[in-house]
């Protein structure tokens, strides 16, 4: 019955299933499978799912370059219901298992039929190969206006195609993933109709961490308690401080990884990244910086007062963005999940530094407060 049911689904959504079971009961299912789906599907679970051969169908048309176009308009009409589902946009041309060539419909339909393929194929077609990440797909597709594109292997044969609608919709499932990773929800979706400890263990992989972290950036109040304990009013601005300037970090943050899972900003481009932060970072610490620092200074009647919590501001707000736009990409150039640890290492930062800069600031000032 699995079998069955899986033989009726897209190519690309059998191999999401099997990839999910373990290898033992994939290899059932694949067995009771008719020979080209099962061919199919072990082609298709050999790849990860962010690499081209991992989102690609094998659903589509190729045909041998010997052939001649009656030939292949025979093929057409006598399987048109089996072909309904395919791509056919355009035709793909083989010979010897190697990749020459597309042929569109309207080539074909206008040609002699007894023109053999090879005279009328077009040999310079563009491809990708089967490990291409989702951002190199993306920038293809970015480039180029196509409807799809053939992937080969190593050895120039063709394995299958991956469609654009295919692409966006994997983009779509990464940056959803992505958001909730953020959220410190790690392992995927989560509904609480799956089991406590599963669900418990999901949050804490990310929390337990969290409060380390939180511990540390305590500790610096906790080093300047006699400058906390001479100004008691200062008590009311440093959450405020951290809580304003992780919020900017955040919103650089989730820039970046919008940004990296569209291929829009490469891991490299740290130095670009950070200068456009910058120029945002300081408009905004210098609003939000007076915004609080008029606050300040109306509660209390002291400019001083108002200088220290605003200057801590603004320049915690700078150092925020700053590193909420470059962490990603620091971290996705040593291979780690960028969306599950820039949010622990912003808030650690920002909380640090906030706390430093405005109880530093206090105590140069110490005696005007």
């Amino acid at each position: 019955m699995p079998a069955a049911i899986l033989s009726e689904m897209p190519s690309d959504d059998q191999a999401d299933i099997l990839i999910e079971m373990t290898e033992e009961s994939a290899e059932a299912i694949i067995e009771k499978m008719d020979q080209e789906d099962a061919e199919s599907a072990r082609k298709l679970i050999q790849y990860e799912a962010d690499v081209a051969g991992g989102l690609m169908i094998t659903e589509y048309l190729a045909y041998e370059a010997s052939l001649m176009v009656e030939q292949v308009v025979d093929d057409l009409r006598v399987n048109t219901e089996k072909y309904e589902d395919y791509s056919l946009q355009y035709l793909l041309v083989k010979q010897h298992e190697r990749f020459i060539g597309v042929l569109g419909l309207r080539d074909l339909l206008i040609s002699s039929p007894k023109t053999p393929l090879i005279e009328i194929v077009i040999t310079e077609a563009l491809t990708v190969k089967d490990f291409a990440s989702i951002d190199e797909l993306v920038d293809f597709f970015d480039t180029h206006d196509f409807y799809s594109v053939p992937v080969l292997n190593s050895e120039d044969q063709l394995v299958g195609v991956v469609l654009r609608k295919d692409l966006r919709r994997a983009q779509a499932e990464m940056s959803q993933m992505e958001h909730l990773e953020t959220l410190g929800i790690v392992g995927g979706e989560e509904l609480r109709t799956m089991p406590v400890l599963l669900r418990s263990r999901r949050r804490l992989s990310w929390l337990s961490v969290n409060i380390i972290l939180n511990i540390i950036a305590a500790s610096v109040i906790a080093f300047y308690q006699d400058v906390l304990s001479a100004v008691i009013a200062l008590a009311v601005f440093l959450p405020i401080i951290s809580d304003m300037s992780g919020c900017s970090g955040n919103q650089a943050v989730a820039v970046s990884l919008r940004e990296l899972s569209l291929g829009v900003v490469r891991p490299f481009e740290i130095f670009r990244v950070w200068m456009q932060e910058i120029q945002v970072g300081l408009l905004n610490g210098l609003f939000l910086g007076l915004l609080i620092a008029v606050a300040a200074w109306l509660w209390q009647g002291n400019p001083y007062l108002g200088l220290v919590v605003g200057a801590a501001l603004c320049l915690n707000t700078v150092v925020a963005v700053s590193l909420g736009g470059t962490i990603p990409l620091l971290l996705r150039q040593v291979n780690v999940d960028p969306a599950l640890a820039s949010g622990p290492l912003l808030t650690t930062v920002t909380d640090m530094l906030g706390f430093f800069l405005a109880l530093s600031f206090a105590s140069l000032t110490l005696g005007r407060l």
